[in-house]
C-alpha cells in the first residue's frame, strides 16, 4: 500500500482504522472521527493549515509545529511518547516540502 500522510503528518496508511473507520483527513476534509472526542468537528490542525491558511498541510507552515501540536495529544500516550511523535511528524512534514 501506498503511504498516505496527513496534512500535519500522521502516517494514515498505517493505522489500522485507515481504509475501514478512516478514509484520512485529506479525504473527510478533516472531519476525522477522533476529533469529536474533543469536541470538534474538524480536525483543528487541519482546519487552521487547509481551511484557514490555505496551505496543503502543515509543512508549508512556518509557525510548524504550532501549540496545537502540543495540545492535541492521544490521550492514550505518555507525554514523552506525544512529544517523540510531534518530532518524528516534524521531520516528516519538513522533508516532504
Amino acid at each position: 500500500m501506498e503511504k498516505v500522510v496527513s496534512s500535519c503528518g500522521i502516517i494514515c496508511s498505517d493505522c489500522i482504522d485507515f481504509g475501514q473507520a478512516c478514509a484520512g483527513c485529506r479525504s473527510l476534509k478533516g472531519q476525522v472521527s477522533w476529533a469529536s472526542y474533543l469536541g470538534f468537528q474538524v480536525c483543528p490542525l487541519y482546519d487552521c493549515c487547509v481551511n484557514k491558511k490555505g496551505l496543503a498541510g502543515c509543512g508549508g507552515c512556518n509557525e510548524l509545529p504550532c501549540q496545537r501540536f502540543y495540545d492535541i495529544q492521544d490521550p492514550s500516550t505518555t507525554r514523552e511518547d506525544h512529544l517523540q511523535a510531534i518530532r518524528e511528524r516534524v521531520a516528516l512534514l519538513k522533508e516532504q516540502r
